[in-house]
C-alpha cells in the first residue's frame, strides 16, 4: 500500500501566531507531500514496496530513495512534536530526566538552541535518548535523523528554510524561540 501524507494533528491554524496556516500550508501541504508522492513513485515495483517505512530509512542506500522516506518520516514525526497546547515547561518524569542529563530545561534549551543554529544548510535538531538511557541533543544533515544512530527520537525542531521563511524569513532563532511555545512535552514524554 502507498504511504499516506498524514493529517496534522491540529488545524492548521492551531499554532498561529507562533507558526501560521500559510506555513503549515505549504509545509505540510507542498513539501511533505512531495517527499511522500517521490517516494511511493520510488518504491513502486520494487523490493522497498511492501516495507515499512522505519526499514526504507535504515537500510536504503543513500540518495532518493533513502531522502524521501527519511523527510517523510522526519516530518511525520515534527508535526507530532507540536501541540496548540504546548510550550511551558516539562512535567513529572520527563522533566526529572531532563533535569538529571541537563541540570534543569533552560540549560536543555540553551543546548538545543546552540545546536539548531550551528546546522550549516538544512537539517534537523533533535532531543534524543541514546542507548546508554542518557538524553542528548543531535543534529542530522538533510533526511538524516536518530534511527541511524540508534537512538530513540524524543523532540524534533525541522531546521530547513522551508520550515520557517514565511514567517520568520532569515530570523532562524525567532522561529526557534516561536517553537518552544509549541512544543508538546506530552508527545514528548510518550516516546519514553
Amino acid at each position: 500500500m502507498p504511504f499516506q501524507l498524514p493529517e496534522l494533528p491540529y488545524a492548521a491554524d492551531a499554532l498561529a501566531p507562533h507558526i501560521s496556516a500559510e506555513t503549515l500550508k505549504f509545509h505540510h501541504g507542498k513539501h511533505h507531500k512531495k517527499y511522500v508522492d517521490t517516494l511511493n513513485e520510488l518504491i513502486d515495483g520494487t523490493e522497498w514496496a511492501d516495507k515499512r517505512l522505519e526499514t526504507i530509512v535504515r537500510k536504503a542506500p543513500r540518495g532518493p530513495l533513502f531522502n524521501n522516506a527519511g523527510q517523510h518520516w522526519n516530518h511525520s514525526f515534527y508535526w507530532q512534536c507540536m501541540s496548540p497546547k504546548g510550550g511551558g515547561d516539562p512535567v513529572g518524569k520527563l522533566a526529572d530526566r531532563l533535569r538529571h542529563d541537563f541540570g534543569d530545561f533552560n540549560a536543555l534549551r540553551k543546548e538545543f538552541d546552540s545546536a539548531a543554529e550551528q546546522i550549516f544548510g538544512s537539517g534537523w535538531a533533535w532531543l534524543v535518548r541514546e542507548s546508554s538511557g542518557a538524553f542528548k541533543i543531535h543534529t542530522t544533515a538533510n533526511a538524516e535523523n536518530p534511527l541511524l544512530q540508534a537512538a530513540i527520537p524524543l523532540l524534533t525542531c525541522d531546521m530547513w528554510e522551508h520550515a520557517y521563511y514565511i514567517d520568520y524569513h532569515n530570523a532562524k532563532e525567532k522561529y526557534r524561540e516561536a517553537f518552544w511555545n509549541v512544543v508538546s512535552w506530552d508527545f514528548v514524554a510518550a516516546q519514553l
